[in-house]
């Protein structure tokens, strides 16, 4: 538990150098909720690893190497969908609190009090993922996963609004595009309690990316930037993959992540 008057940086750094899930998941609500009582310092005096501490299981694998996780109609199935959801989550919280930890000192104090919320959501989400695993017989870390989130983080830990620009308005919002066609998935394989479970993890969704795109605009109109060309230079060059539409306008636009901002990277 972050003693009183510790710096927040100090006390993302731990979150980040806890490898047992359960051990982070509870760093990182015990951090969010030491912030909201005022019991920690604005202070980043405490430099965040190059990469967390991350537990024995699961297998770490290039995502080109991840095994195939089959069709949708049965347990074994369903369970590597949602352990596959568990780990984006898992690796989510470390992004919150580095993201914290790293650049919190170059905002305003509302930067940290909306990523400390964030990340009390993704450690929520995490808990929320794995003890649907096992109720289906299964628990975070059966399965391998892949270690492609960390590479964004690792290439983008030099620029917030690179950070911002890749981690929450691409990563995330991907998320938002894909998740309906998943619950989908779930509810036509009668499973309603995963079904209804991703919804309410995306309506959070929504308001991360929302969090990533304010931020980013007020890192770019802070130094004069066009906000939307700004975006799609800093994910041409920091981004290792491709936006391939269909995109969840609608959900996107909630999050303040108009067109205006993907529709010329879209391929």
């Amino acid at each position: 538990m972050p003693l009183p008057n510790e710096s927040v940086g100090a006390a993302c750094a731990h979150v980040l150098n806890c490898a047992d899930p359960y051990k982070k998941v509870m760093a990182a609500r015990q951090t969010a909720r030491a912030w909201a009582k005022g019991r920690l310092d604005h202070r980043f005096d405490v430099a965040m690893p190059d990469r967390p501490a991350r537990p024995g299981k699961p297998e770490l694998l290039p995502p080109n190497q991840m095994p195939r996780r089959g069709k949708m109609g049965s347990d074994r199935a369903r369970a590597a969908m949602l352990h596959a959801l568990a780990h984006i989550e898992f690796v989510a919280i470390d992004l919150a609190f580095d993201l914290i930890g790293r650049f919190g000192g170059d905002f305003p104090r509302a930067f940290t009090e909306d990523w400390m919320r964030v990340g009390a959501e993704e450690a929520m989400h995490f808990a929320l993922l794995d003890r649907r695993l096992r109720q289906l017989g299964s628990f975070y870390g059966a399965l391998p996963a892949h270690d492609g989130l960390w590479q964004a983080a690792t290439e983008t830990a030099h620029d917030a609004m690179a950070r911002l620009a890749v981690v929450p308005m691409v990563l995330e919002a991907r998320a938002l595009d894909i998740t309906p066609a998943t619950v989908e998935r779930f509810t036509q394989a009668g499973d309603e309690l995963s079904a209804r479970m991703l919804r309410r993890i995306m309506a959070d969704e929504i308001r991360h990316v929302a969090a990533g795109t304010a931020w980013f605009n007020h890192a770019a109109n802070r130094v004069g930037l066009d906000p939307a060309n700004s975006y799609q230079i800093l994910v041409k060059r920091h981004f290792r993959g491709a936006l391939k539409p269909p995109f969840n306008d609608s959900a996107r636009r909630q999050a303040g992540l108009t067109l205006e901002y993907y529709a010329a990277l879209a391929q």
